[in-house]
């Protein structure tokens, strides 16, 4: 299934900024995290899928826009 990928901050970093990707039927949020290896950069901060906020566990579905952005530190 055809899925968009956006990357903000540093997931940015050698990687791409928007990107339409081909996943398995069944394919979740945290596995996408999983194969970006995100986490080893930044852990996450905020996940939508169509603007809404979801948990890691969603199954992502055909056409679906999933946005991923790190936790930001500041102070």
């Amino acid at each position: 299934m055809h899925v968009v990928v956006k990357l903000f901050a540093q997931y940015r970093e050698g990687r791409f900024k928007v990107e339409e990707r081909n996943y398995a039927i069944g394919t979740t949020a945290q596995m996408v995290i999983d194969l970006l290896e995100l986490e080893s950069v930044s852990p996450l901060g905020v996940l939508m899928v169509n603007n809404k906020h979801v948990e890691p566990s969603y199954c992502l579905q055909e056409g679906d826009v999933i946005a991923l952005f790190p936790k930001v530190g500041g102070g």
